[in-house]
């Protein structure tokens, strides 16, 4: 897990800086991504071109045969998934302390110039807290929409790549294979659980993703509806006798 460290530390960060299902997100994203593929994925595939068993020892073939039927191995795709579907979090959190930066440096302008006229942050507070709104608010849903097309392609990608069941047997006929070659990987069962495990916790991510878009969204409508809607004013008529003018 030590590779993953700072990963973890930067995607910690960001959870200061997210809606709760934000948070929530991120606790998949570590919690049944992250520790799962350090602390079990990599134990179950470790033998998966090693422990394949060719029914010939033609030097090469099942290195070929291998390489046909795994483009990519399932623990570098899923790694590679982690790190794509980060990336654009990351981004924004650049973007976030891109802002605090910029506001604390007004803020100390603020100190030194007090009589001058300067505009107030906006964005973040005196603690590094900030609120999620105006370009901020673009950028975590613009990172958000690039998570879900993420997630749909990669998921895409695996089924087409390798599908979402580990066949145990491989047919392969390529060169230096002297004949039509069939080769077992080892534990297919179990390579096959996890397999569908990743796919679950992908699918439950994207769920997460949607469901953050569209409460940003019903958020967001909600304020404009309450600066726009004007407060009512009740007006209590008075009628009393010295309003009455008799002609």
């Amino acid at each position: 897990m030590g590779e993953w460290s700072f990963l973890s530390s930067l995607l910690d960060k960001v959870q200061s800086h997210s809606t709760v299902i934000g948070k929530v997100w991120l606790s998949v994203l570590f919690i049944f991504r992250i520790m799962v593929l350090g602390a079990g994925a990599e134990k179950v595939w470790s033998d998966e071109q090693s422990k394949m068993i060719c029914n010939t020892k033609q030097p090469g073939c099942k290195n070929v045969c291998y390489d046909h039927a795994f483009p990519i191995s399932h623990i570098r795709f899923w790694v590679l998934q982690i790190i794509f579907v980060s990336t654009p979090t990351l981004i924004y959190l650049g973007h976030v302390f891109h802002v605090i930066h910029k506001e604390n440096k007004i803020r100390e302008y603020m100190k030194t110039h007090a009589n001058e006229i300067v505009k107030l942050p906006k964005y973040s507070d005196d603690k590094g807290h900030v609120k999620i709104k105006g370009n901020l608010l673009g950028s975590y849903m613009t990172s958000i929409a690039f998570r879900i097309v993420l997630e749909i392609a990669f998921i895409v990608g695996q089924y087409y790549l390798y599908g979402f069941v580990m066949d145990p047997r491989i047919v392969c006929s390529r060169a230096p294979c002297p004949f039509t070659v069939e080769c077992y990987m080892s534990r297919p069962t179990e390579k096959t659980i996890f397999i569908i495990f990743m796919l679950v916790v992908s699918c439950i991510s994207l769920l997460f993703n949607v469901a953050e878009i569209f409460y940003l969204v019903c958020c967001r409508s909600s304020r404009r509806r309450s600066k726009t809607v004007p407060s009512a004013i009740t007006i209590h008529p008075h009628f009393g006798s010295e309003s009455l003018i008799k002609n």
